[in-house]
């Protein structure tokens, strides 16, 4: 319902007319029941977001008519005026629900001031309820690109956990969407009303981390001017999502398994333990079993992270999804506009190997929209480096601007490992180089497994 819309209802028609000439000059549409049972039978027609009404007033009075208002629908806020006040018909308006209690004769700009926060506080509700809306569609899993078979196990998989309390650990290679994933599990779950705090734990230093996940008290340290709640604190009662667990310090790993163990945790300077009222998922492009071996990160934490792993296929073991998410971004990109690509572009996109993922394959196509000026997306507006005949017959040219020699290696050994289905042995010969240095050249250009 509009939440500009009031009903003014009063046995006074005096009192009635009064009212909707100071209300109505704020843009509000004001609508009058010269009694109670008319009242009823306007708001039964067609229920108002704002009530006001008399105490007093033949065959139905302002109480019962409060009552039946909120009966019918309980997000109506009622304010009720009258000139016979007494404390027992003030507690008895307020424990049946009323917003306000107004002693005649009021100040009738402390009314409009009033009806104005609630206007406004109605319509900010509104805008949430329809954004909230809007994110549980955005984050249905069936409006998350990815038809693939491996993404549709994914799905299933996490349909599965969305409702309770399990720990969920996303894995995947960086820019595979492991947040849009927690987002989705949040939004179809029972907390999508309540926060989604998201953190990335290796975006922060070290010796702002702790503060940033548990706060901190004024004086706690040095700059500390005032009370600061934590990303635990401020999820209460929805989910935290720690992105790249995998870089957490020692000190930190331990402060992180208390936290999962007990949920419960203190602010940094603070003895008050604050209990842990939210859903923690997290997420980590890392090997955390070559860490485990490594002693870099705790086997006990491990396990407990660990209850419900999510693994997320990289671009290239899906390739099958390129062309949905080339249509999506370029539709979310270009709005209304109707963007084509040419078949050679898709080609070129489709067989590279994309070691950023989706988020590099959104960069690009962003890119392209930019450069395409008025006709189709095609080869001319893809970075160079994606087309491998382009690549090679650069490097034999070698134009007057140079070229990236890093970017073509990389190609070179995606090349190598793809027609050599992944064995290194092979991948190694086909480049004329040893097996060693092969590894070396991976892990130097950032490379991963085919």
């Amino acid at each position: 319902m509009p939440v500009n819309r009031i009903l003014v209802v009063d046995n006074e028609e005096r009192m009635c007319e009064l009212l909707r000439a100071a209300l109505e000059s704020q843009d509000t549409e004001v609508d009058v029941a010269f009694d109670g049972e008319h009242g009823l039978d306007h708001f039964r027609r067609e229920p108002y977001p704002l009530v006001i009404t008399d105490l007093k007033m033949p065959k139905i009075s302002g109480l019962d008519l409060l009552s039946q208002v909120k009966e019918i629908s309980p997000e109506t806020e009622v304010i009720l005026m009258t000139g016979y006040a007494t404390a027992q018909t003030a507690v008895e308006a307020m424990k049946r629900g009323a917003y306000d209690y107004l002693i005649k004769p009021f100040d009738m700009e402390e009314l409009r001031l009033k009806v104005a926060r609630l206007i406004e506080a109605k319509r900010l509700e509104t805008e949430n309820k329809s954004l909230r809306q809007q994110l549980r569609i955005r984050y249905d899993f069936h409006n998350i690109v990815g038809q693939s078979g491996k993404m549709q196990d994914v799905f299933k998989l996490v349909e599965k956990v969305c409702h309770g309390d399990t720990t969920v650990l996303i894995r995947g290679e960086s820019g595979t969407g492991k947040e849009l994933i927690a987002l989705a599990i949040h939004q179809n779950s029972g907390r999508a009303e309540e926060p989604f705090i998201a953190m990335n734990c290796g975006a922060i230093p070290e010796n702002l981390l702790e503060s940033e996940l548990f706060g901190h008290e004024k004086g706690a340290f040095t700059g500390a001017e005032r009370t600061k709640k934590g990303r635990f604190e401020l999820a209460e009662g929805g989910t935290i999502f720690l992105d790249e667990i995998g870089d957490l310090s020692p000190a930190l790993q331990v402060k992180f398994l208390r936290v999962l163990q007990t949920r419960r945790f203190e602010r940094v300077g603070g003895e008050e333990t604050i209990h842990l009222r939210a859903r923690i998922l997290a997420a980590t492009h890392r090997d955390l079993e070559q860490l485990l071996k490594e002693g870099q990160f705790r086997e006990d934490l491990y396990y407990r992270v660990n209850v419900f792993p999510v693994f997320l296929p990289p671009l290239r073991q899906r390739r099958e999804d390129i062309p949905s998410l080339i249509e999506h971004f370029i539709k979310t990109l270009a709005g209304n506009q109707n963007i084509e690509i040419t078949k050679e572009a898709q080609e070129i996109l489709m067989n590279f190997d994309w070691p950023g993922n989706v988020r590099e394959l959104e960069n690009v196509i962003e890119r392209a929209v930019i450069l395409r000026g008025e006709g189709p997306i095609s080869p001319e507006h893809l970075p160079q480096h994606l087309d491998f005949k382009g690549a090679k017959a650069a490097i034999s040219e070698l134009p007057d601007e140079g070229i990236v020699l890093e970017e073509h290696e990389r190609d070179l050994i995606r090349k190598a490992l793809r027609k050599a289905d992944g064995n290194k042995s092979k991948a190694a010969n086909l480049l004329g180089i040893t097996r060693r240095r092969l590894y070396s050249m991976m892990e130097r250009l950032g490379v991963g497994e085919f």
